[in-house]
């Protein structure tokens, strides 16, 4: 599933034809994704101006002048496709099943922009949703009430105190959470425990002091979480098997891996000696050097 830095590329590359321009036609070729449409989905976009997008977490939100926000969320296969008016196409974020990149027959949303741009919105897995909710309402909606802090918003080592204190679970476990932090995904929690030198089992309360102040380990987190966020999405974000960035090119932050998917490989810290291994927590896959992430 896309994770924060590769729904930002999208945000980035999709803004150029949607700020500003009208939905002048949306036709919706199924009546569902993971969900079913709004009602009257279609007819509440048609005719409304685009005033802004942005993205909360993992989803991409698009404030319009009727006073309703257009919540799109890409599951694991969305993506967008965008035709010009002079005949150029862009793909800003590129999510799909190998062998479907594309394929017309899971292109289920078609908006034709006042600009004269189309933006198709192709899902070959159909786990994406999109919905309607009163922009008034939208911190409160169902999709971001429980919703924890933006981790590019002034994430800090007294936040992620306050987040943690007297939580048992493990640190992974803990950061991958969407209501305690939100838009961290599996890369790169495992990329920023390695900066951290953090075991993803320790106790995520750990990182708390009895009084709730944090420790030297929570400023370390918290610092190295902004990093790997944001030089991925100045590098566009990763490439695993089906990412590409907004001219259809491949991001390009999975050649920075530390410890992502390199198991076995030595580990990339200077005098460090270990080699990345991998355990597996919660049906997931972690990666981390045991030498310069000790447990405790």
């Amino acid at each position: 599933m896309p994770e924060l830095p590769e729904v930002e590329t999208v945000r980035r590359g999709l803004a150029p034809a949607l700020v500003g321009a009208r939905f002048s036609r949306v036709t919706l070729r199924r009546a569902n994704l993971r969900f079913p449409f709004p009602e009257r989905f279609a007819a509440r976009l048609e005719g409304r101006t685009v005033t802004g997008l942005a993205r909360r977490a993992k989803y991409l939100t698009a404030a319009l002048d009727s006073g309703e926000t257009l919540v799109m969320h890409l599951g694991m296969s969305g993506r967008f496709d965008v035709a010009l008016p002079d005949g150029s196409n862009l793909s800003p974020g590129d999510f799909y099943l190998e062998g479907a990149q594309g394929t017309p027959k899971h292109d289920h949303v078609v908006m034709a922009m006042s600009t004269g741009a189309t933006v198709t919105y192709n899902d070959a897995r159909r786990f994406g949703f999109m919905d309607l909710v009163p922009s008034a309402d939208l911190a409160a909606c169902r999709h971001f009430a429980r919703m924890g802090v933006e981790p590019l918003d002034g994430l800090t080592g007294a936040v992620i105190a306050r987040l943690f204190r007297h939580k048992s679970a493990p640190l992974k476990a803990a950061l991958l959470d969407q209501r305690l932090i939100a838009g961290l995904g599996n890369i790169y929690v495992c990329e920023a425990l390695h900066r951290a030198r953090l075991h993803p089992e320790a106790p995520a309360g750990s990182l708390a002091r009895p009084d709730g102040r944090p420790t030297p380990r929570a400023n370390a987190l918290a610092k190295a979480i902004v990093q790997v966020l944001e030089e991925a999405v100045k590098a566009g974000g990763s490439t695993l098997r089906d990412y590409a960035h907004t001219d259809g090119s491949a991001g390009a932050f999975q050649h920075a891996f530390r410890v992502y998917d390199r198991i076995g490989l030595p580990c990339s810290r200077p005098g460090c000696g270990g080699a990345i291994t991998r355990i597996v927590q919660a049906n997931r896959s972690t990666f981390y050097c045991a030498t310069c992430q000790p447990p405790g």
